[in-house]
């Protein structure tokens, strides 16, 4: 039986636009670093410092994916890669502090998910001040609507796809198997970090920055439209 459920922020079960990669995209632009759009919509959900140094290494020549952020640090490129992300935390937390929604059904998939004895954690790729902002505006710890939210910060810094968050969240909320425990986002790194983790269930969705065609090429048990297909899910597929 499913006991936990770790979901995603923005692109899962809060609405942003693709304003995460636009930022990232905007900020990297203004300080030249050479990186598109797409490209920082298929590396979103990480760290956004070690995102920055990933892609100055990028450009500097090296052939580097997805799989290597979190295995690899650039720290030539750190402060650099500061300045750009002091840029790009402006423009996110100011976009947060006036638009944060959640998904339609993020917050009734919580409730059901309480409903039937399955705990709640959010974790993210976000720093500690958008992170907060998030968290300011959507008061879901204040409604009791999640048990648990956890940033880069709570794990020293070290983001997806490594599997520390969904450890951490294991651990502060008691739950001892990766068996029973179900990670879904709409990133290549909310599926690498589910993967890396072991968790039983590994869902991506489709209602953030990334298509099928992208999510597919990474390891996962269920693509599914939206957070809101997710009772359904664990009914039909984990508590049978």
């Amino acid at each position: 039986m499913i006991k936990l459920v770790v979901f995603d922020l923005s692109g899962t079960t809060v609405s942003d636009d693709n304003a995460v990669a636009k930022c990232l995209y905007q900020a990297a632009s203004e300080f030249g670093l050479n990186a598109t759009l797409e490209d920082f919509e298929k590396t979103i959900g990480t760290n956004k410092i070690h995102l920055f140094e990933f892609m100055i290494a990028r450009q500097e020549g090296k052939k580097l994916d997805i799989n290597d952020l979190e295995h690899i640090r650039f720290e030539d490129y750190h402060e650099k890669a500061l300045e750009i992300f002091d840029y790009y935390s402006v423009l996110m937390v100011d976009f947060y502090r006036n638009e944060v929604k959640p998904m339609p059904f993020a917050e009734s998939v919580f409730d059901w998910c309480h409903q039937n004895n399955i705990l709640v954690s959010t974790d993210t790729g976000f720093h500690r001040d958008v992170s907060i902002a998030i968290m300011e505006g959507l008061q879901w710890r204040e409604k009791g609507l999640i048990d648990l939210h956890l940033d880069v910060e709570d794990t020293n810094g070290i983001g997806r796809p490594a599997p520390y968050l969904i450890h951490k969240a294991m651990y502060n909320l008691g739950i001892q198997s990766v068996h029973e425990v179900i990670k879904i986002g709409d990133t290549p790194a909310d599926l690498l970090s589910g993967y890396n983790a072991g968790c039983i269930g590994n869902i991506g969705v489709l209602s953030g920055a990334n298509t099928i065609e992208t999510l597919i090429q990474y390891p996962h048990t269920h693509i599914i439209d939206s957070v809101a297909l997710l009772p359904d899910l664990i009914q039909s597929h984990f508590n049978k």
